[in-house]
């Protein structure tokens, strides 16, 4: 993708122009800001759905700092009630884009998640920065960490709830995937129930569960109002995990690709800026706990997106694996391996019967020739490989090689 501006019209500029101007960029420089040329965006306004997280943030970003005129586009961020809802939306068309689970993108084309419609994922939106949180009447009992909880959880018997946020989605699969690590079955030993994320901490407050997993700040949240406490970090399950994915329908990139490329060109654009300064991260959380968005408190998000992590029984820490947006280029890229291993946990939890193609099945949904043109319009740094390895909580390392073989390697299976 080719973005023509006049030399005067830098990132800068831009930037100065949305703080005079509070929301967008004047007139004049949006006149300039983009040619009307082949690479023109074929459709200038695009809604994107959200859910009120703090991951939410390069999408508000680039809408609130104006970044998105620069690409020749306008995001109108929309927030939205649940993950279901958004899934919806997606798939009638009603919103263009959104803000979104990986593994509801993959649950929608493959058909295990409702409705089956071919999907795609334009970039990955963050890494890390979710939380399993276990409620203090559990804590009370001793039950702070995996192995304490399941010891509790043999030695008192009853029914224990758990709630992730969508079925196919990343907090469902950290949650099966840690519970599993400590020997609990989460299709057989416990009630897994799903809750949208803002509704969490009253859900948990009213003794409804007995832990969750959710991104933030509903994590945080419990701990500030004293009802929960930290049980793991999801970067301490898998260490720059994905997370949240820029997600919209195949058909709306088969007819919109220049609009496509620009959209994500401004997000990373933004997602650059976020992770610039400390400066732009309270900027961020400033804007972000906004009631238009999560609406929350400042304090609430800006902790943990500057690292700084309280477990809710007196012990801080700084973890520089805190949600990053940017990281030198580093987050973005949809890698090949980080969808196929949604697909991996969707077979062995029993939401797919047959083994997919997962490696064909990832390059249907991961635009990475859109997202690489996109990274390069906004001078991100790209990574050269489309595939990584990783070791997660258990040990265990995916490199992508035999999806099949590590799908039907995890002792704990539905």
């Amino acid at each position: 993708m080719t973005v023509f501006c006049k030399p005067s019209l830098s990132r800068r500029s831009v930037l100065q122009a949305a703080a005079v101007g509070a929301v967008g960029i004047s007139p004049a420089l949006r006149a300039i800001a983009y040619a009307q040329g082949s690479d023109a965006p074929e459709k200038k306004e695009v809604k994107i759905g959200f859910i009120p997280l703090t991951d939410c943030a390069s999408v508000v970003m680039a809408s609130v700092l104006g970044i998105d005129k620069k690409y020749g586009v306008t995001i109108i961020p929309t927030k939205e009630a649940s993950w279901a809802g958004v899934r919806d939306k997606l798939v009638s068309g009603e919103l263009d884009m959104a803000h979104v689970l990986w593994g509801l993108i993959y649950g929608v084309h493959m058909g295990t998640s409702g409705p089956k419609k071919d999907m795609a994922i334009l970039m990955n939106l963050n890494h890390n920065g979710q939380a399993i949180t276990l409620s203090k009447k559990l804590a009370e009992k001793g039950a702070i960490d995996g192995p304490s909880l399941a010891k509790l959880m043999k030695t008192e018997k009853r029914e224990y709830t758990f709630a992730q946020t969508f079925p196919t989605g990343t907090h469902a699969m950290w949650l099966y995937y840690w519970l599993a690590s400590y020997g609990i079955n989460p299709s057989k030993d416990a009630k897994i129930i799903t809750v949208p994320p803002p509704q969490m901490v009253a859900n948990m407050r009213v003794g409804n569960m007995d832990g969750y997993c959710v991104g933030e700040p509903w994590g945080h949240r419990a701990i500030a109002d004293g009802i929960g406490v930290n049980g793991i970090t999801t970067q301490d399950i898998w260490k720059d995990h994905p997370e949240k994915a820029l997600g919209t329908t195949a058909d709306f990139v088969k007819k919109y690709p220049n609009t496509a490329r620009a959209v994500t060109s401004a997000i990373i654009e933004a997602s650059k800026w976020i992770d610039a300064s400390l400066t732009n991260k309270n900027k961020m959380a400033e804007t972000v706990a906004d009631k238009a968005y999560v609406n929350t408190s400042v304090d609430v998000i800006n902790q943990r997106i500057l690292g700084r992590y309280q477990n809710g029984m007196g012990k801080t820490w700084d973890d520089p694996n805190y949600m990053k947006f940017y990281n030198d280029g580093a987050v973005g890229m949809p890698y090949l391996t980080d969808g196929m291993w949604f697909l991996t946990q969707h077979k062995r939890w029993g939401l797919m019967k047959e083994h997919p193609d997962y490696l064909a099945v990832a390059k249907q949904v991961n635009q990475i020739d859109i997202y690489r043109q996109a990274a390069t319009a906004a001078k991100a740094a790209i990574p050269k490989e489309v595939m990584r390895t990783s070791k997660l909580v258990d040990g265990t390392v995916w490199d992508g090689k035999d999806p099949k073989k590590y799908a039907e390697s995890f002792s704990v299976q539905a």
